[in-house]
This record gives C-alpha cells, sequence and structure tokens, in this order.
C-alpha cells in the first residue's frame, strides 16, 4: 500500500514533479538554449532532485521530445475542436477559423513557437523523426481541407499532397519569423499572411 504525504498521493505527487519540470524546461530551453540548459539547472528551476529528474525522463532529449509533442498535440486539438464548429461554413471562412485557431495557440506564449521551431530542430534522429511525423500529419489536415474546399467549388480537383507539404513549411517559417521578430509583430498580420498564402497555394490552376 503506498503512503500519502500531507495528504497528497505519490501518484499525484509524481505527476505534479513532472509538470513542474515541463514547465521549467520549456522556459530554460527557450532562453538558455537547449544545448547549452544542463539537467542541474533544469533541476533547480523545478525545485527537484536530479533522483527525481531521472525518475521521469531518462535524458534531457526526452524532455524536449515531450514539450514537442504535447505542442504539437495541443495545436492539433484546438483546431479539430474549431473544425467541428465551423462545418456549416463556406470554404473560406473555414479555412480562415481553422488558420487563426492554430496561429492563436501557437502564439499564445512565444516560448511555444521558439521551442517547437527552433530549438528542436537538428537536435537527434528521433527529434527529426518526430518531427516528420506532425509535417505528415500537419500536411494530410491541410490536404482533407483542400479536398474540400475542392468539393465547394472553391478550388480545383487535383492532388493536393505537395501544396500541403509547402504550406507546412511556410507556415514553419512564418511562426519563427515572429518568435523572432523585434519588435513582435502583430499576430493577426501573421494570421492573415498564412490564410492568404493557404488560399492562393489550394485555388492556383493545376499543374499541367
Amino acid at each position: 500500500m503506498t503512503r500519502s504525504y500531507g495528504g497528497v498521493a505519490p501518484e499525484q505527487r509524481r505527476a505534479e514533479r513532472r509538470e513542474r519540470l515541463l514547465v521549467a524546461a520549456l522556459d530554460l530551453f527557450t532562453t538558455t538554449g537547449y544545448q547549452q540548459a544542463k539537467i542541474a539547472d533544469l533541476c533547480t528551476r523545478a525545485g527537484v532532485s536530479t533522483r527525481n529528474f531521472y525518475q521521469e525522463f531518462a535524458s534531457k532529449e526526452q524532455v524536449l521530445l515531450t514539450l514537442h509533442e504535447q505542442i504539437n498535440n495541443r495545436a492539433m486539438d484546438r483546431v479539430a475542436e474549431t473544425l467541428a464548429a465551423v462545418q456549416g461554413s463556406d470554404a473560406v471562412t473555414r479555412i480562415g477559423k481553422l488558420l487563426d485557431t492554430f496561429v492563436a495557440t501557437i502564439t499564445a506564449d512565444p516560448r511555444i513557437p521558439r521551442l517547437n521551431y527552433v530549438e528542436a530542430v537538428g537536435v537527434s534522429v528521433e527529434l527529426e523523426a518526430q518531427h516528420q511525423k506532425w509535417v505528415a500529419r500537419w500536411a494530410t489536415f491541410i490536404e482533407t481541407e483542400a479536398c474540400h474546399a475542392a468539393k465547394a467549388g472553391l478550388s480545383p480537383e487535383r492532388d493536393y499532397r505537395l501544396t500541403a507539404i509547402a504550406l507546412v513549411g511556410a507556415s514553419t517559417g512564418l511562426m519563427r519569423e515572429w518568435q523572432a521578430h523585434v519588435p513582435s509583430l502583430p499576430v493577426k498580420v501573421v494570421a492573415a499572411e498564412l490564410r492568404a498564402l493557404m488560399l492562393a497555394g489550394i485555388t492556383r490552376p493545376a499543374v499541367p
């Protein structure tokens, strides 16, 4: 039988400790930088021991993998919620609202695009594989929306896979620019640019 301390069950204490580590890592990785960050410094920020760290994560890289996955999952969940709410909208409105949700979610905290599109790039084979998995998932989402727009008569019937991959790259580039720009660019300007790129890419004529 597991014992509770101060009325808090061991499982809850462990979950809270893990969350503190992730919160501290998001801050440390986006200020000091992932490559320069030390596990000892991360533990100090989180208020946990090094032993506790290794009870939760096998390595610093696993923390980064976890944060990267969480960020993309959160964005995908928010976009999926918006999709459910705009099922009856015209194609242009639908695409606009989906993109606004994506941009709002990613820019809610400037550390998010910094970690997702800068610190997590080129770290390891595992990070690259996870990145490519999410590129494919986002591309599939865009491709599906493009096909929906084609059925609604907004765009031509064609293969949208390469267009979708290119648009994922464009959104990544815009998010990188937003987090790096001084002074900060207005979020609405970034969202409008991405919306224009998306509509232009989807509605262009099919290549012969």
